[in-house]
């Protein structure tokens, strides 16, 4: 029978988020044969993240390693500023900002990494934290995203921030399913339609 607790994240966690991440990029599936760069998209969703907010940082550990992970900002704004001030001069030139219109996976991340800004849309202001969650798949399904959420939520709630939102996947049918039976509604604002904006309250 499998099971893992959810604990603090710790620096040492920092190669299994990584892994986690890739593993689980596109919808809950592997991405790492779609990207070149096998750092890059946690470079954007999980290391700033676990650096900048480790006290939002809380992983799924199997006692052995992390196997999930919820990662969060109370403050998107603010975020967004110390990714850009503190976290991309420690990555940048890892992920050189590429010429031109971005015409490949990589490039199209790579500019987002470039432009932390993107993350701070004012129709979301009611709604300032938001947070990443992602889980092995031999761990989903098992009710353990929903006790990652619940202690993010208690945090975020700890902290005085009412409410949070998250962008996912329109494709991914699975997780919105898991996110409605848990609270979220969906969130009304311009947006492509690949994408999907849900809230909730950090409280019941």
């Amino acid at each position: 029978m499998i099971s893992a607790d959810i604990r603090p994240y710790r620096p040492e966690d920092r190669d299994a988020l990584y892994d986690i991440c890739m593993r689980t990029g596109a919808a809950g599936g592997d991405v790492r044969g779609v990207y070149r760069d096998q750092t890059l998209l946690p470079d954007i969703f999980a290391g700033p993240y676990a650096t900048l907010e480790p006290d939002l940082a809380f992983v799924l550990d199997d006692g052995g390693r992390a196997v999930g992970y919820v990662l969060g900002t109370s403050d998107t704004a603010r975020f967004a500023r110390d990714f850009r001030d503190k976290w991309l001069p420690t990555v940048a030139a890892q992920h050189p900002l590429p010429g031109g219109e971005p015409g490949t996976p990589d490039a199209v991340m790579t500019a987002f990494l470039h432009r932390p800004e993107v993350m701070v849309t004012p129709a979301l202001a009611d709604y300032p934290a938001h947070l990443h969650i992602s889980l092995l798949p031999g761990y989903q399904g098992r009710g353990y995203g929903r006790t990652l959420l619940a202690t993010l939520f208690a945090a975020l709630d700890k902290a005085g921030v009412k409410r949070v939102h998250l962008v996912m996947s329109s494709a991914n049918t699975g997780a919105r399913a898991f996110y409605d039976r848990i609270g979220f509604h969906q969130i009304s604002i311009p947006a492509p339609e690949e994408l999907t904006f849900l809230g909730r309250s950090t409280t019941a």
